[in-house]
């Protein structure tokens, strides 16, 4: 019986993770060209019942990881000036790098939920934090995408590709910023000036955080060096 239940088990394992391979270019084709769709697609399936929500797309934060996943492995496929193994300690572990950027990235839409949840004069729970922080996932997830991919062609070795890895970031950049003030302007009914402001503040404050955790990961990690 228990064998039987693993088996199941093993069943719908494979099949969830060969769908991905249908529903992950959906979902990320859907989020580049309507991201505002997607962001209130994510609010609306979250009032579903679990097994209902998200039927024919990724969920935001899954998708948030397997784009992660994906641009990892491209870096690794690159030849950067600096490979994460000769960095040592724990920081060379495909899996805690992994989960080191996962960490990371996720404050973009930790910030943005944040600011409209403080902007609404709505108390902050873990509730109440969980739609809009789905939503930014799905919009985070090509902007982290095609920003790191940027950032690791600044990282090659040769500095033939820096012009088309400064390109990658300012496009990735101005996606996510329009999607962004587009976003404010009707969840919070404001104006394109204030709205715009916002985000400019919300992104300051999203990379200073990105840039005191990646320090502070990097030494945490550092000290497992032999």
């Amino acid at each position: 019986m228990d064998f039987m239940k693993l088996l199941k088990s093993l069943e719908e394992l494979l099949y969830e993770l060969v769908s991905w391979l249908v529903f992950y270019p959906v979902t990320f084709w859907r989020t580049l060209s309507r991201p505002l769709q997607m962001m209130r697609y994510a609010d609306i399936e979250l009032g579903d019942n679990p097994e209902d929500q998200y039927e024919d797309t990724l969920s935001p934060p899954l998708f948030l990881l397997i784009t992660l996943m994906i641009a990892q492995s491209v870096a690794g496929l690159m030849p950067l000036a600096v490979k994460p193994e000769a960095l040592g300690g724990e920081l060379s572990s495909t899996a805690n790098l992994l989960i080191a950027r996962g960490v990371i990235f996720s404050v973009f839409p930790l910030v943005m939920a944040v600011t409209l949840l403080g902007k609404k004069g709505q108390r902050l729970t873990r509730n109440s934090l969980r739609p809009p922080f789905f939503s930014q996932c799905y919009v985070a997830a090509p902007f982290v995408m095609v920003a790191t991919l940027g950032l690791d062609m600044l990282m090659l070795k040769t500095d033939r590709w820096d012009g088309m890895g400064i390109a990658a970031m300012v496009l990735a950049t101005l996606w996510y910023g329009q999607a962004q003030i587009r976003w404010f302007m009707r969840d919070l009914a404001i104006g394109p000036v204030r709205a715009s402001l916002l985000v400019v503040a919300a992104l300051i404050i999203a990379l200073i955080a990105t840039l005191l955790l990646t320090v502070a990961i990097g030494l945490g990690l550092g000290q497992g060096k032999p």
